[in-house]
């Protein structure tokens, strides 16, 4: 019997030195893998329009922090919300040229498949003009997809005072009438590169 509780106690011990020598691989395992994190090569693009990869130890995407809105602003956009929603440019981002906007907006804003973009300095001269194409049937009452391109020469120059950095980019409800009635328009803020 005692030959039996000894032999019982010895393989207890085995047990537990095993375990012991199994969790303590696994811790080193673990750091190894914690350290050493290899993030697959995809790339997002983030609200104000840039492209970001995968970062950190959970391979996240990180997008930068978007600009503020003032309050008039974001009532502006909100307004507008059920007629065109712009997914690029975001409001008071730096743009350069060629711009690439694009959304969707409500299939009555377009005409014949398009409406207009304009783009104006500090002072409100216009300094691009373009259109914005339907990326589907537009002839719905439904939101329907839409990108443009604007290529312009900003008008702000190194030097110049920092309110000369600011732009409107506006996007026109086509209006072939010419009626005032019928003509609307989304205007959001950004700002020209150096």
């Amino acid at each position: 019997m005692t030959k039996a509780i000894y032999i019982f106690l010895a393989i207890a011990v085995l047990a537990g030195l095993a375990s012991l020598f199994i969790n303590k691989n696994e811790k080193q395992i673990n750091q190894i893998n914690d350290e050493q994190v290899a993030c697959t090569m995809d790339a997002m693009q983030c609200p104000d329009g840039s492209f970001v990869g995968r970062t950190g130890p959970n391979c996240e995407f990180v997008c930068p922090e978007l600009p503020s809105i003032d309050d008039d602003v974001q009532a502006h956009i909100d307004s507008k919300v059920d007629l065109i929603k712009v997914a690029s440019p975001r409001p008071n981002v730096t743009i350069n040229s060629p711009l690439v906007v694009n959304g969707e907006a409500r299939g009555y804003w377009f005409f014949e498949g398009s409406f207009p973009i304009i783009l104006t300095d500090w002072d409100g001269k216009i300094i691009a003009e373009s259109f914005a194409t339907a990326q589907s049937d537009w002839m719905t009452e439904d939101f329907v997809a839409f990108v443009g391109e604007l290529n312009f020469v900003s008008s702000y120059n190194d030097g110049d005072p920092d309110f000369m950095k600011k732009g409107t980019l506006i996007f026109k409800k086509d209006n072939p009438s010419d009626l005032p009635e019928h003509d609307d328009a989304l205007e959001i803020p950004v700002r020209f590169a150096n």
